[in-house]
């Protein structure tokens, strides 16, 4: 790194503990270290595009966890394969340490997903990578509330040039990413990226006329051959438990893209800057909306 001029910048998302004064601390001894903290905590997303918007003058950028899950010594081998031309470096962990049940799941999830979604996500994949300056000035272009990076990443194009690594077990604290917040991110992923759940509940709702019609159908000629209808209580009980299940679920779904659309239009920032020591910066509390 000696032959770069580099900077290191921290994103302090809204953190109550003494994180930004130990970044202040460094930043009083290194003029390299910059910060952005955040007045609360927006998530992981919003501090990803805070850091993005403020390294659009970069020739690359390199996204990585504080956690130092993510490697820092695969760093220059992400430069080598940018100075060859790669708009995007991607570093892809193997799931060594992992329970069976998590690796299974996920497993099951990029295979479902990839089916569904209208761009390819890589099992093993996160935000840890390297954009070159166009690949990073396209990503802050998009300008959505509801961002899942994953698939924004993917949806920019620019063939990512895959290098992987093995899983490095966190140095302190715990993970705050429990089941339901997993659960949630895997949620966004299946929404923001196609309409595929809507049109299946036109297709789910067709097969149940289909199905209604035939059953009509068949109590009918049922009816005129043997001269009395067919008992219906218990198909009458699932039918109705059958139907209600399937319309609770739909107005779930619906309801998501609805809520969507609801915090789009607001035109609400993606973050609030309490402090940064940046300067004549492109960060900005507002998103790139076009009004």
């Amino acid at each position: 790194m000696n032959y770069y001029k580099y900077e290191l910048l921290f994103v302090d998302d809204g953190s109550k503990d003494c994180t930004l004064s130990m970044i202040k601390q460094m930043a009083m001894k290194d003029s390299a270290v910059k910060y952005i903290s955040f007045s609360r905590n927006f998530g992981k997303e919003s501090a990803m595009y805070a850091g993005l918007q403020a390294s659009t003058e970069a020739e690359a950028t390199v996204i990585l966890d504080g956690d130092l899950q993510h490697p820092p010594t695969l760093i220059p081998k992400m430069i080598a394969h940018f100075r060859n031309g790669e708009d995007q470096v991607v570093a892809k962990r193997d799931r060594t340490g992992e329970n069976i049940a998590r690796k299974t799941v996920s497993k099951l999830y990029y295979k479902v997903i990839n089916k569904i979604v209208d761009v390819d996500l890589v099992d093993g994949v996160g935000d840890f990578r390297l954009l070159s300056q166009r690949a990073v000035k396209e990503i802050v272009n998009l300008g959505e509330y509801n961002r899942f990076s994953k698939g924004l990443f993917a949806w920019i194009g620019y063939e990512p040039k895959i290098i992987e690594y093995q899983n490095v077990a966190r140095a302190e604290g715990e993970s705050k990413w429990s089941f339901s917040t997993l659960l949630n991110y895997g949620i966004d992923g299946l929404i923001s990226f196609n309409n595929k759940p809507l049109r299946a509940i036109l297709y789910l709702g067709l097969l149940v006329c289909g199905l209604s019609f035939i059953y009509i159908l068949y109590n009918f000629i049922y009816t005129v051959t043997y001269g009395v209808a067919t008992p219906g209580y218990f198909t009458t009980i699932f039918a109705v438990l059958f139907l209600g299940g399937v319309q609770l679920t739909s107005l779930g779904v619906i309801g998501e893209y609805i809520g969507r659309i609801y915090y789009e239009v607001k035109h609400r920032p993606l973050y609030i800057v309490r402090q940064t020591n940046l300067q004549d910066c492109e960060v900005s509390s507002y998103e790139n909306v076009n009004y």
